[in-house]
């Protein structure tokens, strides 16, 4: 079947149903993966009709978008590639990047060295990747929109903003998307966000669909995670969370046999059936995990499967911050 389209509100920026998040070919998810098999895994990607992909400079810092833009190369033109600004490197060369910067100079700054990093003339999708306090979000999109007067930018993103700063950068420059966590197991999108987005013709694209993993029923108590994968650090990921939540997973395995799928594909389905302006970026390393997850958009959720999962898991509560302390800081500003 055709992988189907879905707009990003009303911007005009059509991609696939569903994106590719690269991040965790490069970092954050224990050890980089073969560059050469990732850029591999990305043009089957394209061939299979994703063609939504996302990235950041932090993620490596800065190999991922060299990898990103390396392997659609061949496909400039026919992709959209998000990447994102807003960090810095702490000025004491440990190569940690806490701090935000999200100044106007800054910002256009990083425009440029990603250009040059995702061998592209224009950046299709430029998110704030957290709001940075010390600078009015009026000031950031003024110097978005300077970008995209200049052609260098196409369209501007958030990510893990407030609702309010939301309408704020809107009003300056027109948000095309929100990119934040939203999944079965991290819903608190829809008291707040989801409205918004909705009144103001914003598009969202879910990251962690699969709730890093947890969602594809391969992780229980008793899995290990690399010493460098930051679910060590997630009170969700403890032992005893993941055993709690074993229950979200029941319930997925057993709406997935009915429909001869499997979790993951139940969890996306869930996701693509929310809104028509919806975008999930699942990332992965394999292969099969990418077919798996593409197979999604053919996964048909009736009213009455979606009133079933709902009322079920109205009935579960999740355990566990799904981020740490200094992280949660960062979000919903």
């Amino acid at each position: 079947m055709k992988m189907q389209k879905h707009k990003l509100g009303n911007s005009g920026l059509e991609v696939s149903a569903l994106g590719l998040g690269c991040m965790g070919m490069s970092w954050g998810l224990g050890a980089a993966a073969d560059p050469k098999e990732m850029i591999s895994l990305i043009r089957s990607a394209v061939e299979k009709g994703v063609d939504f992909f996302d990235t950041a400079e932090v993620y490596g810092p800065f190999v991922n978008e060299e990898l990103v833009g390396e392997a659609l190369l061949p496909f400039r033109g026919e992709v959209t590639i998000a990447t994102k600004f807003g960090f810095k490197a702490n000025a004491d060369g440990s190569g940690q990047w806490h701090e935000l910067d999200s100044r106007p100079a800054h910002i256009k700054e990083v425009a440029e060295a990603s250009l040059k990093r995702l061998k592209v003339e224009a950046i299709d999708l430029f998110y704030q990747h957290r709001v940075d306090p010390n600078v009015p979000i009026e000031d950031v999109a003024g110097a978005v929109a300077e970008l995209i007067k200049e052609g260098k930018v196409k369209h501007f993103g958030l990510s893990e903003a407030g609702a309010q700063t939301i309408r704020k950068a809107h009003a300056v420059q027109p948000v095309t998307a929100l990119q934040s966590e939203y999944s079965l197991w991290w819903r608190e999108p829809e008291v707040e966000m989801i409205p918004t987005l909705e009144e103001l013709g914003i598009g969202f694209v879910p990251f962690s669909p699969l709730g890093k993993g947890f969602l594809t029923g391969k992780i229980d108590e008793n899995t290990t995670f690399e010493s460098n994968d930051f679910r060590n650090i997630g009170p969700r990921f403890s032992a005893e969370a993941r055993k709690a939540n074993q229950v979200l997973i029941e319930l997925l395995a057993n709406i997935a046999k009915n429909k001869e799928a499997s979790p993951a594909q139940i969890a996306l389905a869930w996701l693509l059936a929310q809104k028509p302006w919806i975008v999930p970026i699942p990332g992965t390393t394999k292969l099969h995990r990418l077919e798996e997850n593409i197979s999604a958009v053919n996964v048909v959720l009736t009213a009455d499967d979606l009133r079933e999962i709902n009322e079920a898991a109205a009935k579960i509560t999740v355990q566990g911050d799904r981020y740490p302390a200094h992280f949660q800081k960062l979000v919903g500003r």
